[in-house]
């Protein structure tokens, strides 16, 4: 198992991070920096209560915006605050504070979304006795629409997928963003039979008089790049597209990579807590039991008819196996492949411009 970091590595990570990458992408480095200077443990109860801290001022300069009938600044204000309440319950809201701060960022997402353009329309998707939340953008325009299913991995939910959904409405394409099975607001855990999720979120936009049935694709980042190969097999004739970026397929589930790569040294902080959370157990002996049971190998997914499949990873990846991607082009019928130089998911600058351009393709 990899080694677990000490606060001066967590911080050194995040101030690398400031700017450019994931949660951190939106954040100022002058805001970051009054946070690292007063985190004094990797309590992670002391790490919401710091984020949340800087968070407040922007939620009230919002609301001021807001009154004030300043649209543009409302949206930018509240979109800061969502960021720093991100941060808060980053990776998984699994403390109080950390569950506040999950709330708070749920909140102040659905404020900033009213000024998206265009805005965001939050959805309740029947799912038997449940409901799914999701996100909904579609480009403006005459005519049934494309649109991608839109989700990321163990610690990446729905509200995170912006910067994805926003390249893709330049693309021409809708979004709709969802939290893959056991994170966010998913109304169940991960498990061998939670691509019935999915299923239902291809059986309410298929109704939708906006949307083309004939034009939905799945795009999974990270861990959700496993549901995206699911559903490539699962759905093959609804489907039009599936996109595994960073997603394992067989041998991420083994207990020794499990083990290996837990805590890796490319993820910030409580990588097990996370892990653990998405499927419902306590610990990692709990997880290595199950882990097994979800490879597509195993389930007999990889040789049977797909739709248009893209894998994509970086070549160094510590988290998923790159051997995942290429067991998908050793079986069943040919894939797309691209392999990007560096780490998890392979994160460079043509890296989603070479997956919008592939799916507008796909889609057109």
């Amino acid at each position: 198992m990899g080694r677990v970091k000490n606060l001066q590595e967590i911080k050194a990570m995040v101030r690398d991070r400031t700017g450019k990458r994931n949660i951190f992408r939106r954040a100022k480095r002058d805001d970051v920096e009054s946070v690292l200077a007063r985190l004094t443990s990797k309590d992670p109860e002391l790490w919401a209560a710091e984020w949340s801290r800087l968070a407040r001022p922007y939620e009230e300069e919002g609301i001021k915006h807001e009154q004030a009938r300043r649209p543009k600044e409302a949206g930018e204000t509240y979109h800061m605050a969502y960021t720093y309440y991100t941060i808060g319950r980053y990776p998984v809201p699994h403390t109080p504070g950390k569950r506040e701060c999950f709330g708070k960022s749920l909140e102040l997402f659905l404020k900033a979304g009213h000024y998206f353009e265009p805005p965001i329309e939050p959805l309740k998707i029947p799912y038997g006795d449940k409901t799914i939340p999701a996100y909904l953008r579609l480009p403006h325009g005459d005519g049934k629409q494309p649109v991608v299913i839109n989700f990321g991995g163990i610690d990446s939910f729905k509200a995170e997928c912006h910067e994805y959904d926003e390249a893709l409405l330049r693309a021409g394409l809708g979004a709709c963003a969802v939290d893959m099975p056991g994170v966010g607001e998913c109304p169940i855990k991960g498990s061998t039979k939670a691509e019935s999720l999915f299923s239902a979120i291809i059986d309410y936009l298929e109704k939708r008089p906006e949307i083309d049935p004939k034009r939905i694709a799945i795009l999974g980042r990270s861990f959700g790049g496993y549901w995206a190969a699911k559903m490539a097999f699962v759905e093959a004739k609804r489907l039009r597209a599936a996109v595994v970026w960073g997603g394992g397929v067989h041998y991420f589930f083994q207990e020794d990579w499990l083990r290996e790569s837990t805590n890796a040294e490319s993820y910030l902080m409580d990588h097990d807590v996370a892990r653990c959370l998405a499927f419902g157990v306590n610990n990692l002996d709990e997880l290595a039991k199950i882990f097994p049971s979800l490879s597509l190998k195993t389930q007999g997914w990889l040789d049977k008819p797909s739709c248009p499949m893209l894998a994509v990873n970086g070549k160094e990846d510590l988290q998923t196996p790159i051997d995942d991607l290429y067991i998908l082009l050793e079986y069943g019928g040919p894939k797309a492949a691209r392999v990007f130089p560096g780490g998890h998911m392979g994160q460079t600058p043509e890296t989603l411009p070479t997956i919008i351009g592939w799916l507008k393709k796909e889609l057109q």
